[in-house]
């Protein structure tokens, strides 16, 4: 083992950028400037990639935990099924965010992952992973950070459920994923949904009409534009505050009137 890890390794640079350009790992180790031999170890681990259909399953409840995940196309849902077999979303995962972190705790997977469509995941075997970030601390600092997002989206998913009102839980999903599109690079302002209205009601604990109505209010107000999947943020200003639970000073001649 050790005469393979002190191996030199090929490296094409030009085509390790283009193969990471979406991971979430590549905005630390990528501009980093670690060596060719650390970089070419690293490359090694996201050698398995797995592509998926619309629908399907990358891990279930009770898998082992083998490795952990990273999208470069296309965006995920994690799941759990009730005894009544009602579905409850737990997450939705986009390209470049790392993901099947939920079994780390206790070493086996306690949702199930699901392609939102056609999808493209880079599988890191976890302890190959955890191997070299040890060796890695730039990696391994940028690993822990990635936990910290992950637990973050967790205590966003419970500020949404404990919002009173729907219109608030619709306006900060909203808000949240555009900070999210953000921070891996994509359009904030103008994105398309991977998911559908009864998967985001489903995620906020609404009933689907209460979150169509909700996309509706937003958009009749002009705070949002609509098109099928397609959401056009035209005032974040007003997002924001309707996401934290307060009112922001309309600009003037933007707004619709309130409604009655």
């Amino acid at each position: 083992m050790s005469a393979e890890r002190s191996a030199a390794i090929p490296l094409d640079l030009a085509r390790l950028r283009r193969s990471c350009a979406e991971c979430s790992l590549q905005q630390l180790c990528l501009p980093a400037g670690i060596d060719g031999a650390d970089l070419g170890r690293l490359d090694t681990l996201t050698q398995r990639r797995r592509n998926l259909a619309r629908g399907e399953s990358l891990f279930r409840p009770g898998d082992p935990l083998d490795a952990v995940f990273v999208a470069s196309e296309g965006a995920f849902k994690t799941v759990v099924i009730n005894e009544g077999g009602e579905e409850h979303v737990l997450g939705f995962h986009l390209p470049g965010e790392l993901f099947g972190l939920d079994a780390i705790g206790s070493g086996h997977h306690r949702c199930e992952a699901v392609a939102l469509g056609d999808a493209r995941v880079c599988v890191l075997p976890f302890a190959q992973l955890a191997g070299v970030a040890a060796q890695l601390p730039s990696l391994q600092h940028h690993l822990l950070r990635v936990m910290g997002q992950s637990a973050d989206r967790d205590r966003d998913h419970v500020e949404v459920l404990s919002r009173r009102q729907a219109s608030e839980r619709v306006a900060l999903f909203l808000h949240g994923l555009s900070a999210r599109y953000k921070r891996i690079d994509r359009p904030a302002l103008d994105f398309q949904l991977p998911m559908s209205r009864d998967e985001i009601a489903r995620y906020l604990g609404l009933a689907l009409e209460t979150v169509s109505r909700g996309f509706s209010r937003l958009h009749d107000d002009g705070v949002i534009e609509v098109r099928g999947r397609r959401v056009q943020i035209l005032d974040p200003q007003v997002l924001h505050a309707m996401a934290n639970g307060c009112e922001a000073e309309e600009p003037r001649g933007q707004r619709k009137p309130a409604r009655a």
